[in-house]
């Protein structure tokens, strides 16, 4: 998930200091749709379960609101104050800025930040911070701290007026307001060894020790964890104070190796064979073999010094099970975000986004585009994404260009970034997500893809198709059995498309037609709707539903006898009602459709026997 801000407004009228805020924080606005249609990159309608979704999330808020509406709201859902997220609420002047909640999870930092955005006061209560300008209890960004339970006595002796000591280099607790003195009664240690915490003191984990690791194809994930740990084990080193698991690329789709970040908590990056054997004069165990095999003298040792730069050292040199290996080094500084060196494993999202509007777009789909870097689709669809797009690359692509469009975001995904590949309706359902897995099945051929790209991770995310969404303006015509058919003969033949027409009306589908007609192609409609005459009645109802969802949308029910070839476009979705459908008017004067979920047979149909519909 991702930990950008999430500024939440109510009115338009703060839009202007919330996009300041936004702005600051590397954040977003997300803006309650009937007060605020425009200018929020993300909208959303019920406020209580938008704001419970962002904290199940642990997504940072800041909620532009009334501190006891963000608590009442809130309250249903506090438990581990260890893994709450930072929670502010900003008053609609910006007088006030207070934290509520993760105060030493950057709350207070937040708070902070904004007064100085909007001209306003942070109302800091938490007392270390107060006193000290430092959360003792939450350290900064690739700190770690071996005993928390102690933090609450340490911070009180602190307040109470006791004197610390600072053993090792912390600048952030150097810099503090801490009372300092040499022969101090509180011990705040910083130490990558595996070191006891003091009898009255904070010993705090700097977060710079490289696993470097390699393993052949499928090692299991439990030989490549206990390697890992047996080796800190052996060099006396924190498993707390692991920074960064790192190999070479080709190992990038590696379970092991994600595996043991997930167990240390941090990240995992890669690095090419050139990289690693710029580092051979530095390994203590260059290997021909190893050269031979992947084109650099070591992996293991060659990782972790890549990792640390000139100015870092191994400080375990590479140690060996029946498929594995691994080194550690020490970075000079911990690792953080903004100083990770390689590159990660790229990452490709499959997203549908439905007709386009915010409110048909599901929240996965929102997350996986915010936290994507470039965006690979059709410019209309791109278009569809409004607000959402800013500040992400676009790579923009005509119709027709399909392959090329999944090749490159594979591609800029191999190179190590988190690209969107984005349709419209469900990425699935006659979209991109096909052609993904069709080239990575044929990734191995003579047009198939670079190295990286066949190394990336993948999650597809479903969207609402313009099935669903034409039923659902529409009534419920899927109440029982439906199929969908492709009426396009671009790759497809016809006389296969014949066939399942012809298969799904002696079945008596509801059948939602995609493709129905083009410029260039206006028959297959017509042979359908002939086709279907001979299963079905005349007055069987047909759903015409153009522009879901979207500006200029229409729905229209026309009897199966009278449906006219010319009242389709490409942008039409035709669904075909079985001789069961209905429809029923209500007093309103619109008419809906549905499909009974017990069948019966109807006068005029070819149907001979019942078919009982399954239990609710």
């Amino acid at each position: 998930m991702t930990t950008k801000p999430a500024i939440i407004i109510l009115s338009a009228s703060v839009l202007a200091m919330a996009s300041r805020v936004a702005s600051d924080l590397g954040g977003e606005v997300h803006g309650f749709g009937k007060r605020v249609p425009d200018g929020a990159d993300v909208t959303f309608d019920d406020v209580a379960a938008h704001l419970a979704g962002l904290f199940q999330e642990r997504r940072p808020m800041v909620a532009v609101m009334a501190a006891g509406a963000v608590i009442r709201l809130l309250a249903p859902h506090l438990g581990d104050k260890l893994r709450e997220p930072p929670v502010v609420a900003l008053a609609e002047d910006g007088s006030a800025v207070v934290p509520l909640l993760g105060g030493h999870h950057g709350a207070n930092v937040m708070a902070r930040r904004i007064a100085g955005v909007v001209n306003g006061f942070a109302a800091i209560t938490t007392a270390g911070d107060i006193r000290f300008g430092v959360a003792l209890d939450q350290p900064p960004e690739g700190w770690a701290l071996a005993n928390p339970g102690s933090a609450k006595e340490v911070m009180a002796d602190l307040v109470a007026g006791a004197s610390a000591r600072i053993e090792g280099n912390a600048p952030w607790l150097a810099g503090s307001s801490l009372s300092l003195a040499e022969d101090g009664e509180i011990d705040l240690i910083t130490s990558d060894a595996a070191d006891a915490a003091p009898g009255r003191g904070l010993l705090y984990r700097p977060k710079r020790l490289v696993l470097g690791i390699g393993c052949e194809r499928g090692c299991e994930t439990g030989e490549v964890l206990a390697l890992a740990r047996e080796s800190l084990s052996e060099a006396g080193l924190s498993p707390q104070a692991v920074g960064l698991v790192a190999s070479i690329d080709v190992k990038a789709d590696e379970a092991a190796l994600h595996h043991v970040a997930r167990y240390f908590d941090c990240p995992v990056r890669f690095f090419d064979a050139a990289r690693l054997e710029a580092e051979t004069p530095r390994l203590r165990n260059p290997s021909d073999i190893v050269f031979a095999e992947v084109g650099c003298h070591g992996v293991a040792e060659g990782a972790a010094l890549a990792s640390v730069g000139a100015s870092g050292e191994l400080v375990a040199a590479k140690r060996k099970s029946g498929r594995a290996t691994c080194a550690i080094s020490r970075a000079q500084q911990p690792f953080t975000e903004s100083n990770l060196p390689g590159r990660s494993r790229g990452r490709l999202f499959v997203v549908g986004i439905g007709p386009g509007s915010d409110g048909w777009r599901s929240p996965e789909v929102t997350q996986m585009v915010s936290r994507a870097t470039d965006l690979v689709g059709y410019s209309l669809y791109l278009d569809l994404l409004g607000p959402l797009a800013n500040g992400k690359t676009r790579h923009d692509f005509d119709l027709g260009k399909e392959e090329a469009r999944v090749r490159h975001a594979m591609e800029l995904a191999g190179e190590g970034r988190s690209v969107a590949l984005v349709c419209s309706g469900d990425a699935g359902i006659y979209a991109m997500a096909t052609l993904v897995f069709e080239l990575l099945d044929k990734a191995d051929g003579p047009d198939g893809l670079r190295d990286g790209a066949r190394r990336i991770e993948i999650a597809v995310s479903p969207g609402i198709s313009a099935l669903q969404a034409a039923a659902a303006r529409a009534g419920a015509p899927l109440g029982h059995d439906f199929c969908t058919i492709s009426l396009s003969d671009l790759l497809t033949p016809w006389e296969d498309i014949k066939r399942r027409v012809s298969a799904a009306g002696e079945g008596d589908f509801v059948i939602a037609f995609y493709n129905p007609v083009s410029k260039k192609r206006r028959t297959q409609l017509a042979w359908a709707r002939d086709k279907l005459l001979e299963h079905r009645p005349v007055s069987c109802p047909v759903i015409l539903a153009a522009n879901l969802g979207r500006e200029g949308e229409t729905i229209r029910v026309v009897p199966l006898g009278e449906l006219d070839v010319d009242d389709v476009d490409m942008l039409t979705v035709v669904v075909v009602g079985s001789s069961n459908s209905s429809t029923v008017k209500t007093g309103d004067g619109r008419t809906w459709v549905y499909t009974p979920r017990g069948y019966a047979r109807k006068e005029g149909t070819a149907m001979t026997n019942t078919i009982p519909g399954d239990a609710a």
